[in-house]
């Protein structure tokens, strides 16, 4: 098991459940030195006191808040503890809601949650199924690295999952940056709806960090003093580019039947007549009767249909 991030419990109603957190990733990304291009010498930071130019080690480096100018609060790391916080040392359980009203942009790191003793077995089982018969994810508060924080507790197959979550007031709103209403033709709608359906997986586990791999292979060559990897020939789209939208739904689709070995016969689709989008009528008024106010029946407009080709 790797190394507990952080000991405590999870507090489930009056429920104590003793648990270590341990990181639930790994980072497999390739660090890189910097250096003196002219004698390879180590580029290092140092942290350096601004008054007498003393480099300092961290056990000499404390914590301070500015709260005026010339003017530094010192907080101790013992000061911080003793906070009447009562997540400081729990994982507190506040709710418990439907895991699809989490919005995935709010949720960050992932830990894991194991029992902490044998004691606590029992509670841990209890907690993980009732998530599971509920079908409900827990909704907690917690206190690590000086912070308060919010949380995610759900199963995944047999242990339970904390996930870090954002504050509302830490999401930013995407309403300046969504384009203006634009109007779309329902052909070129049908076609992108069947590049999701030739592009659907039931599993995504096998996809691979590429961009690591083809770094691991120019560092072993160059380590080696072997010729390095060429890039895969291909021509590049110029950025920036704009194609034509239903010919670059048609090109997507039979690329993606292809590289499924289905069937890579396309249809071309043509383009009908761009549709607004239109305000909806205002209900009309029933009588005490119940029958609608009269108006004026319009008739049926008759519409051409196209058939939708399989996906």
């Amino acid at each position: 098991m790797p190394r507990p991030l952080w000991t405590g419990a999870i507090s489930f109603g009056l429920v104590t459940i003793p648990i270590k957190v341990v990181s639930a990733t790994e980072n497999h990304s390739i660090s890189f030195h910097q250096y003196h291009r002219e004698d390879m010498g180590r580029i290092r930071t140092r942290k350096v006191c601004e008054v007498d130019g003393k480099v300092l080690s961290q056990d000499e480096i404390g914590k301070g808040y500015e709260v005026a100018k010339d003017r530094t609060v010192p907080v101790t790391d013992e000061e911080l503890d003793r906070m009447p916080l009562p997540t400081a040392k729990a994982i507190e359980i506040v709710a418990f809601v439907e895991a699809d009203s989490i919005d995935p942009v709010r949720i960050s790191d992932s830990y894991y949650l194991a029992v902490d003793g044998q004691v606590a077995a029992k509670p841990y089982t209890l907690l993980r199924r009732a998530l599971e018969r509920s079908e409900k994810v827990a909704v907690a508060k917690f206190a690590w690295h000086n912070r308060e924080r919010l949380g995610l507790l759900r199963v995944r197959e047999d242990a339970i999952v904390l996930h870090a979550m954002r504050w509302p007031d830490e999401i930013r709103s995407p309403e300046t940056l969504a384009p203006r209403e634009t109007e779309l033709d329902e052909g070129e709608i049908e076609r992108a709806v069947q590049l999701t359906d030739s592009m659907a997986l039931d599993d995504i586990s096998g996809f691979r960090d590429r961009y690591r791999e083809a770094l691991e292979e120019l560092l072993a060559a160059k380590s080696e003093g072997k010729a390095l990897p060429e890039a895969a020939g291909g021509e590049e789209e110029e950025p920036g580019k704009v194609m034509d939208l239903m010919a670059a739904l048609n090109a997507s689709v039979k690329a993606a039947k292809e590289t499924r070995g289905e069937d890579a016969t396309v249809h071309e689709m043509t383009p009908g007549k761009s549709r607004s989008r239109k305000k909806a009528a205002p209900a009309k008024k029933k009588t005490a009767a119940g029958k609608t106010a009269a108006a004026k029946k319009q008739p049926a407009r008759k519409t051409a249909t196209r058939k939708r080709t399989a996906s």
